[in-house]
């Protein structure tokens, strides 16, 4: 698991931990989170978007990232 996980981006990985959490039940964030290495939040967050279907094509949020140098000095 994961090897496979390792080939995954970081929304990809996430989905798919909350997906193997919903099939183990109760307790499966935790037992994922040791067997993975993902926090417990991270897996309860992809859990989360699965159940409220709110995947979406963007890895990160608009927005983000470093500012451009001119925006800095202007």
């Amino acid at each position: 698991m994961n090897f496979f996980l390792s080939t995954l981006d970081e929304r990809q990985r996430r989905l798919y931990a909350g997906l193997e959490s919903r099939h183990v039940g109760y307790g499966g964030d935790q037992h994922l989170a040791i067997i993975t290495g993902l926090s417990v939040n991270t897996i309860a967050k992809g859990r989360h978007e699965l159940e409220q279907a709110e995947v979406d094509d963007r890895i990160r949020v608009v927005g983000g990232g470093r500012l451009r140098i001119e925006k800095k000095t202007r």
